[in-house]
């Protein structure tokens, strides 16, 4: 019985081990792939940048009494976006957005010569002339180099200003410092946060990617500011496809539309122009920024992540990702992927790390909305998914055949268990012809045998009052009758 149902447990285990892939119970969760397409991964890292410059600026004039006249301009440098690269601070751009191309100086120079002495000199970066050839003197002598002669003292500093996408918006926003710019105005420039930071881990920051697709026609997407973040200016993304070749140093890599519906070197480059100088190109199959935005007029490029990278290691600053966005990657992953109940306390723990942040109270919301809703995956049985590449009849067919083969063992072994046991036959007992009495006297009869007999053990004669006449053989103990002269069995004589 031991036997018999230890192999019907093993047929059963069988069974459940070709029947359980097939079940829905056994099917592993949905795989949380990161999304693709996506520009969500990098939206909050994405700033807002605006460069200006301070010039203080003194005016010796000595054409009659000596005065000293001062002034201070602002000048605007640039505007643009830029992407967080670290949760510290450290921010790239381009170069032009807070260096300025144009010799801030001989603006000052301009302007505070116009206002002092009455005179018409366009408030530009250009070097001019006078017809007075004594205020031409003393404006030639104005504009920069300083020199010993000099009548213009300056003193520049700029000031950069990064607004961060959060909600309120920040009408101050963040100070930063140009650690290091670029050898040309489209190189990337990096700048370091030096004023008080949002939440206390830091600020969120992008994926930079390893290289540039190398396709043609690759899609990509391109995010930015028009304007300061606010309730009325959103974060901008715009579609954008790779064109073949380039990408290497700062004359970058074209775009171009595959479909050719849409100019988008000039769409770009109109989107720069406005504010998107600088912003980050985001790659379609990862959501990692693959380079930046570049160009402007009619033609926009971009400058590859290579050059990004380049940059960054020279001055210094490596490139990291911090506890908002593994917080926030996971709970992104798990939203595009419908689990809205599990996205939901991802994005409030975003919220509770860095407050404001834009983009994760608007993916909480909507996961609050759809979630336990008919869309959540979260709360629905996993659908067992379609087979097509693997049928069913192989395993209908090895369950079969191997449950016949326990059946057949099952049926085996009960039959020869109910089958009795013959039982071993006793040999068979070997008797001595019987010889004939012979009354010679004093005549011994030997009786050979062919087979031993086995030793029969002397009985003991007990004779009774009832019995007074029998007798037994005193050699082999047989019963003799009374006339017996010998042992009828073994020969030898009766004692009379």
């Amino acid at each position: 019985m031991a036997r018999l149902t230890a192999l019907a447990g093993g047929a059963a285990v069988a069974l459940t081990a070709l029947f359980l892939p097939l079940s829905p119970l056994s099917l592993p969760a949905a795989a949380h792939e990161h999304p693709s397409g996506v520009t969500d991964l990098v939206t909050p890292a994405v700033v807002r940048v605006e460069a200006t410059a301070h010039i203080d600026i003194t005016l010796l004039d000595h054409i009659r009494d000596l005065v000293h006249v001062e002034r201070s301009y602002k000048v605007p440098i640039g505007v643009g976006t830029g992407t967080v690269v670290n949760p510290e601070g450290a921010i790239v751009t381009l170069t032009r957005v807070v260096k300025s191309e144009q010799d801030l100086a001989v603006y000052a120079a301009n302007k505070i010569f116009a206002e002092h002495h009455k005179v018409k000199i366009p408030a530009d970066f250009e070097r001019h002339k006078l017809k007075d050839d004594v205020l031409d003197h003393h404006l030639q002598q104005c504009y920069p180099p300083l020199t010993s002669k000099a009548t213009c003292i300056f003193a520049i500093r700029t000031d950069i200003t990064v607004f961060p996408n959060v909600s309120p918006a920040d009408p101050k926003g963040l100070k930063a410092d140009l650690v290091r710019a670029g050898s040309g105005p489209d190189a990337p420039a990096v700048l370091q946060t030096s004023g008080r930071v949002v939440g206390s881990v830091g600020l969120p920051t992008a994926p930079l990617a390893d290289r540039v697709p190398e396709s043609a026609g690759s899609p990509t997407n391109v995010a930015g500011f028009l304007g300061r973040p606010g309730p009325t200016v959103q974060n901008t993304v715009e579609i954008a496809h790779l064109a073949k070749g380039g990408g290497a140093g700062e004359n970058g890599r074209p775009f171009a539309d595959p479909e050719k519906k849409v100019d988008e070197p000039v769409k770009l480059a109109g989107l720069a122009d406005r504010g998107l100088r600088g912003a980050p190109v985001i790659g379609d199959k990862d959501g990692h920024v693959v380079g930046l935005l570049i160009g402007g007029g009619n033609a926009a490029r971009m400058i590859g992540i290579r050059e990004v990278t380049a940059a960054l290691a020279k001055a210094g600053v490596a490139p990291r990702r911090g506890a908002i966005d593994s917080t926030f990657e996971a709970a992104l992953t798990r939203y595009h992927t419908k689990y809205y109940t599990e996205a939901a306390p991802g994005f409030q723990r975003v919220l509770e790390l860095y407050p404001g942040n834009v983009v994760a109270a608007a993916l909480l919301k909507d996961s609050l909305a759809k979630r336990g809703g008919p869309e959540d995956r979260g709360v629905r049985p996993v659908a067992v998914p379609p087979r097509a590449s693997t049928p069913l009849w192989p395993f209908i067919v090895a369950a079969a055949v191997l449950f016949l083969a326990a059946a057949t063992g099952a049926f085996l072994l009960w039959r020869r268990r109910r089958a009795p046991e013959p039982k071993p036959e006793p040999p068979p007992l070997v008797t001595a012809p019987a010889q004939p009495l012979d009354d010679s006297a004093g005549q011994t009869v030997v009786v050979r045998r062919s087979q031993p007999f086995a030793v029969i053990p002397q009985q003991k004669q007990v004779l009774t009052a009832q019995e007074p006449s029998v007798k037994y053989c005193t050699a082999c103990g047989m019963r003799l009758g009374a006339a017996h002269r010998f042992c009828g069995y073994c020969g030898h004589p009766s004692e009379t």
